[in-house]
């Protein structure tokens, strides 16, 4: 284990602090033993603010090391902001995760990853059409990052998947703990894809309701680009359209999502969003237009290997999940 990298973990556990004041620290303080020895009062001089109480750096140390003893046993690794393989794209938000957690192979940094999230409960026509962007992108190399939830999450990994390329889930909860855990099978196919479980708690921590606004930042600090694939007036995913606004990506939204006339899907949020601007995405071939990408398509400008009309089995096995029908 490297000694950054330990000290990273013992960082992320301290009390008190936000996570800027984690990463000021990181910028300061340079290895364990010049950590043990900080006082009080020169720690709140480098974070410029008042702690109310002062650690037992000791104990702080004894949590780490248990949880580093857990990571191990359970095949779980980690690595903290001043790791070189912690992700580039993920220094450059505003709050970082001091530590990231993960199983599997974290992102290559030299390829872009597509955000793609949406409301639990979509409509079937979003939801196909979100598996079919999501292969369309995957048969053109391009891996989708999305949250592992029911409905458009999970049509995202699965048609993404279907395309042949590591997949990437940011969880909610603790590496250890996929949620929901219907999505058990579809986590180890991510897995088994090359791709990665990924989140910012450690071990044992169980999910909540501010969990998931807060991992939303990652999955778009980890995008190139963000589809909104279909969302209500008041839905999480728009949570990840603002963090995308925010930290400078591309933001789009999916066709099926800003249809008018319908009363039983609720897409005032992604339809408020194509009125602000967000640009309409029709086809997998909108993607790769944008991202000025050409490889991967057939004579017809299809790509290659995306379903078509007499080939949707795959795609109506998905569809079953959310649908809760059998097949």
């Amino acid at each position: 284990m490297q000694d950054s990298n330990f000290l990273g973990l013992i960082i992320s556990l301290l009390p008190q602090l936000s996570l800027v004041d984690k990463i000021k620290l990181f910028n300061v303080i340079n290895n364990i033993e010049e950590l043990y020895i900080k006082s009080k009062t020169q720690i709140e001089n480098i974070l410029e603010k008042k702690l109310i109480n002062f650690w037992d750096i000791m104990e702080i140390r004894d949590k780490a090391d248990r949880i580093d003893t857990m990571c191990r046993m359970r095949s779980l690794k980690w690595v903290s902001w001043a790791d070189g393989e912690y992700p580039p794209l993920l220094r450059e938000i505003y709050d970082p995760p001091a530590v990231l957690y993960y199983r599997g192979r974290l992102p290559n940094p030299e390829k872009c990853l597509l955000g793609m999230v949406g409301t639990r409960k979509p409509s079937p026509e979003a939801a196909m059409q979100c598996f079919k962007l999501a292969c369309g992108a995957g048969n053109a190399g391009i891996s989708v990052v999305s949250g592992l939830a029911y409905g458009i999450d999970a049509m995202a990994h699965r048609g993404n998947l279907s395309g042949g390329v590591p997949g990437y889930a940011v969880l909610g909860s603790g590496i250890d703990e996929v949620y929901p855990s219907a999505h058990r099978l579809l986590a180890k196919q991510i897995l088994d894809s090359g791709g990665a479980l990924i989140s910012e708690y450690p071990p044992g921590v169980s999910p909540a309701k501010w969990t998931f606004p807060a991992r939303n930042r990652i999955i778009s600090a980890l995008s190139r680009s963000v589809i909104i694939a279909e969302a209500p007036e008041k839905s999480g995913a728009l949570i990840t359209a603002n963090f995308a606004l925010e930290q400078g990506k591309e933001l789009w939204v999916a066709s099926s999502g800003i249809k008018q006339g319908s009363m039983l899907y609720d897409r005032r949020g992604t339809i408020k969003l194509a009125q602000d601007g967000a640009d309409v995405i029709f086809t997998e071939n909108d993607i790769m237009d944008k991202w000025n990408m050409k490889n991967g398509q057939t004579e017809n400008g299809n790509l290659t290997g995306c379903p078509g009309k007499k080939d949707r089995r795959e795609i109506i096995s998905s569809m079953a999940d959310f649908l809760k029908i059998d097949i």
